[in-house]
């Protein structure tokens, strides 16, 4: 299963988050450090059309798609020289495939911020860069072993050497490894390099009901909008970088409750989105992860598989052997199947397809393996 790492500076919310995203209970006192081991939660993808698979299928059981969220302790200035827990949380970031970068954008007296001012882009900077030291290191150690190789002559080594000299003048310039391009021969060796910034980056921007929001104006004729807020937003729009709001208090005093009432719940106290949700399925989306299902009246199931997997690769998310048995797989978009009414029914229409080794699986499939 693939992973998100929950990362922050201390006191932003991110085990309050990790909280409401999984229901599970970690440390989430208002002091640094509090979390020490990296809490990991598995969470269900929201998507309205496995109900309805169920529904239609009877089933007796309902299995959703799922994603791994990693809590990851804060992060302090100076984390890539040791600061704090720094080599550790380090460590434990690198073994996840994607980051969400939580960022505090409420102003709160009774909540201390780490450096006793609210000031977002400030602290994305302050991770990032500790984040870019950390991988400069990583690199500079392999430029170094490498020089053997790249002298003796072998080839690998001499384009492995290249991706290297690219990567150290980025990191050197502050930038992430991510920004680097890489060609067919060079990415095996960026992967397996496992730097920090190569990662996928969402930010997560944490507000607060009843505090000073910075995604909020100020009200009145002449209201503006913060110019902290201002600066964050251009640089999103600058680097690309998706971002989702959630209010993780609220979140989390919610999560026991059933839809109705945390609707209900969440309008009273003035939020009135779901971010959470948002964040899962900007999660899985940012893994470049996409579902099909298995229905029948044991189980309705939605399976994760890359974007781009063939029919046999596909079929690996159920069983390894399906890659190598796999003979044909009989095909259909779930909202056809419903409106069908029966398998009957949309076989008899021609709606299922028959589809060979070459085929490429969409989001929303219906799936039969025939192996």
């Amino acid at each position: 299963m693939l992973s998100i790492g929950i990362v922050g500076l201390p006191n932003v919310g991110k085990s309050t988050l990790f909280n409401a995203l999984t229901k599970k209970s970690v440390p989430a006192e208002n002091y640094p450090f509090c979390t020490i081991d990296p809490s990991v939660g598995v969470v269900a993808v929201p998507d309205d059309r496995l109900q309805k698979l169920t529904e239609f299928s009877v089933s007796a059981k309902t299995v959703p798609a799922a994603v791994e969220f990693v809590d990851i302790a804060g992060l302090v200035k100076g984390a890539s020289e040791g600061e704090g827990l720094g080599n550790q949380f380090l460590s434990h970031i690198r073994e996840t495939d994607a980051i969400a970068e939580v960022v505090r954008i409420f102003e709160d007296d009774n909540i201390i911020h780490v450096d006793g001012r609210i000031d977002p882009l400030k602290d994305i900077e302050v991770i990032n860069l500790e984040l870019v030291l950390a991988d400069l290191q990583t690199v500079s150690k392999r430029r170094i072993s490498l020089g053997k190789e790249v002298k003796a002559g072998k080839k690998e080594a001499i384009i492995e050497m290249g991706l290297i000299e690219r990567l150290v003048k980025a990191l050197e310039a502050g930038k992430m490894a991510g920004t680097v391009e890489t060609n067919e021969f060079e990415a095996p060796f960026l992967q397996q390099l496992c730097l920090i910034t190569a990662k996928k980056f969402i930010y997560i921007l944490n507000k607060k009901a009843g505090a000073k929001n910075l995604d909020e104006s100020s009200g009145g004729q002449n209201s503006a909008m913060d110019p902290r807020w201002i600066n964050l937003t251009k640089f999103f729009k600058e680097t690309k970088a998706g971002h989702v709001i959630v209010d993780a208090g609220i979140e989390q005093e919610l999560k026991d409750l059933d839809a109705k009432d945390k609707m209900e719940m969440r309008e009273g106290l003035g939020a009135h989105d779901d971010g959470v949700n948002d964040l899962i399925r900007k999660g899985y989306e940012l893994l470049g992860l996409i579902t099909y299902f298995t229905t029948g009246e044991d189980e309705t199931r939605a399976w994760t598989i890359k974007r781009g997997w063939t029919a046999p690769e596909a079929g690996t998310a159920i069983h390894g052997d399906f890659k190598e048995k796999f003979v044909r797989a009989e095909i259909i978009e779930w909202d056809k199947l419903l409106s069908a009414g029966s398998y009957a029914a949309a076989r008899e229409k021609g709606l299922i397809r028959t589809e060979g080794k070459e085929y490429v699986v969409k989001d929303g499939e219906v799936i039969e393996f025939r192996i």
